[in-house]
């Protein structure tokens, strides 16, 4: 297995750094300015879910997820989602204005599509935020 240097950064999360062929994990911790609870760790004891490493948060002992955090990574994730496909519903609700068709699918569309983050709100596990989507 693979070590790295796990430190806190000054954003409250983790930074995690990596050797070089030049220097081993335990020569780049001695020469210090990683900060607070700088260590060494295996990568298979960091957490699974790499996409919320934005959210970890670490002590003494462990690295750990902050869910709040990682909801609102999703919540990110979700709007950079569903800003092509709101775009592509406007298109398509201007040509019916002007052709007069129904646009009840698209505005319910819409509606589904601006309401999708509200969804994480009430999410309990990484697994939960990972299966959202914009997609139907």
């Amino acid at each position: 297995m693979a070590e790295v240097i796990i430190s806190q950064n000054g954003q409250g999360g983790v930074s995690i750094t990596s050797p070089s062929k030049e220097f081993t994990p335990q020569e780049i911790l001695d020469k210090g300015g990683l900060g607070n609870f700088a260590r060494i760790v295996d990568t298979s004891d960091l957490p699974e879910h790499p996409e919320f490493s934005d959210a970890w948060e670490m002590d003494a002992n462990t690295i750990t997820v902050n869910i709040d955090k990682a909801r609102e990574i999703t919540k990110v994730r979700l709007r950079n989602e569903r800003a092509p496909l709101l775009a592509a519903q406007d298109v398509l609700f201007m040509k019916a204005q002007e052709t007069g068709a129904d646009t009840t699918a698209i505005v319910a569309e819409k509606n589904r599509l601006r309401n999708i983050t509200q969804v994480v709100d009430s999410t309990t596990t990484l697994e939960e935020l990972l299966t959202l989507t914009c997609g139907q």
